[in-house]
């Protein structure tokens, strides 16, 4: 039989709390290198299970048979998923497991109120509880809306009703007003029917603001739900008194934040507008037409002339790659064209695929030398002087039209400017728009030849080729 041996707030607590947080904070800064990302993460596993530990170490823990089996379980499902999950599906787990989060906060917020209420219940914990329940139970919903998008369970595009922004003004002013009506009477006895309609409420919340964003705006969206997690985590954490939770909290609301606007500025829009302006939604403009544009396809054979005799080569990785799980496919090409003396490089745009570093992931995953990978920003002068651009299943991140269309939905977004490369070379399964829902000018230009085919054979074919040469 398991028994307390700390003291909620003393000195050891206290010591024990500092070295979880203090690792992770270490974790978090060696995640931010390919090269130490891996013991980064260990770093702060081993962080979590001080604080774990420790706090169920605390005097006043009970109930160790639920604990014990909520580990079990929970721990179990955590090793099995883990193991199965694909690089293509890692954004989904993420939504997955920050939605877990945030319900988390959201029951220990009402388990809290339950507990404190009809008593001495200060405000001081009371307004934490709230905020905690609110925030927790919107990520909790808002981020199984956004799994169920990027697992296909229910349309990537934007699902609206009408009047769906003056409804969600409704449901956030009803929350907030109940919100303040318990707080102004949190002396007394609080209802607990209008604490589950404040969860109730936010759930709805949650869903509605979900919905009506489509599906290339979900690893933003999914990034600024794992902020809100965390900050409801930080709020928990005041209200229990909890260094640690407070700390991680925090950390995870401001890392989680900090993200979320620079994925926002690497696609040239506003939170905001990512929130409420409903884009990735139908094709409009020139995908929509069913009037084919010109353009050149070639074939592997053709491909593998070009590549071979360039000097430079720029590889442009793209979601295509990731679904095709082509990346040791393509090191097999790249590693090919390195026989005959070709540089090959890779260029990485901050959103390509469905999470920031999910190219980065794939390749280091082929044993692609970190060095290879390049940013956009660094890039981009080289163009020009590039033989051939290879791009693999890269659209919206490579399309001319945010450079030379100022209607263009993503005008202005920054791009890989494989326009500016002597030659270039598309491999896709068609001619079918990007998450943007328009037309890549890129496929239609004189100097673009497109290979039709699967990301990962068609490397294969081009490494096998290159080999006959």
């Amino acid at each position: 039989m398991l028994t307390a041996v700390l003291e909620p707030g003393g000195d050891l607590t206290t010591l024990l709390y500092v070295l979880s947080f203090s690792l992770f904070i270490i974790g978090i800064k060696q995640g931010t290198s390919p090269t130490t990302a891996k013991r980064g993460n260990m770093i702060a596993a081993v962080g979590m299970a001080v604080a774990v530990v420790t706090t169920l170490l605390l005097d006043g823990i009970g109930n160790w048979g639920v604990i014990v089996g909520g580990l079990l379980v929970g721990g179990a499902i955590g090793v099995v998923a883990s193991i199965r999950v694909q690089m293509t599906e890692m954004p989904q787990m993420v939504a997955l497991y920050n939605g877990v989060g945030g319900g988390a906060v959201a029951l220990i917020a009402w388990s809290e109120f339950r507990h404190g209420a009809g008593g001495d219940f200060p405000l001081e914990e009371f307004v934490p509880i709230l905020f905690a329940a609110v925030i927790g139970s919107i990520s909790f919903w808002g981020s199984n809306v956004a799994f169920a998008k990027l697992q296909d369970l229910i349309p990537t595009k934007p699902l609206a009703v009408p009047g769906q922004q003056v409804i969600n003004a409704i449901i956030l002013v009803a929350v907030l007003a109940i919100c303040i009506y318990l707080g102004i009477n949190h002396d007394d006895d609080p209802s607990q029917g209008l604490f589950i309609a404040i969860l109730v409420l936010a759930a709805v919340l949650g869903n509605l603001v979900v919905l009506p964003i489509g599906g290339a705006d979900m690893p933003v969206v999914i990034s600024l739900l794992n902020a809100l997690t965390g900050l409801s985590a930080a709020a928990a954490g005041f209200s229990l008194d909890n260094v640690a939770l407070i700390v991680a909290g925090t950390l995870v609301g401001s890392s989680g934040t900090i993200l979320t606007m620079e994925m926002a500025t690497a696609m040239n829009r506003s939170v905001p507008n990512i929130l409420f302006a409903g884009f990735g939604g139908a094709p409009s403009g020139p995908s929509g037409s069913t009037e084919e544009r010109p353009h050149r396809s070639i074939t592997a054979q053709d491909a593998a002339i070009s590549l071979a005799y360039a000097d430079s080569v720029v590889i442009v990785p793209g979601y295509g790659l990731a679904v095709a799980q082509a990346q040791h496919a393509v090191k097999e090409m790249a590693d090919e064209l390195g026989k005959r003396g070709v540089e090959v490089r890779y260029a990485i745009h901050p959103v390509a695929g469905r999470m920031p570093g999910h190219m980065n992931v794939l390749l280091a995953e082929a044993d692609v030398s970190y060095e290879k990978l390049v940013e956009m920003e660094d890039i981009n002068p080289d163009m020009p002087r590039t033989d051939v651009a290879v791009v693999i299943g890269a659209n919206d991140v490579t399309n001319p039209a945010a450079k030379d269309d100022p209607d263009s939905p993503i005008a202005g977004m920054p791009i890989i400017e494989v326009a500016d490369a002597q030659q270039v070379i598309v491999i896709k399964r068609s001619l079918s728009p990007g998450f943007a829902g328009i037309d890549n000018d890129l496929f239609y230009l004189d100097k673009t030849a497109m290979l039709f085919d699967d990301a990962k054979t068609a490397a294969q074919n081009i490494a096998s080729e290159i080999t006959k040469l």
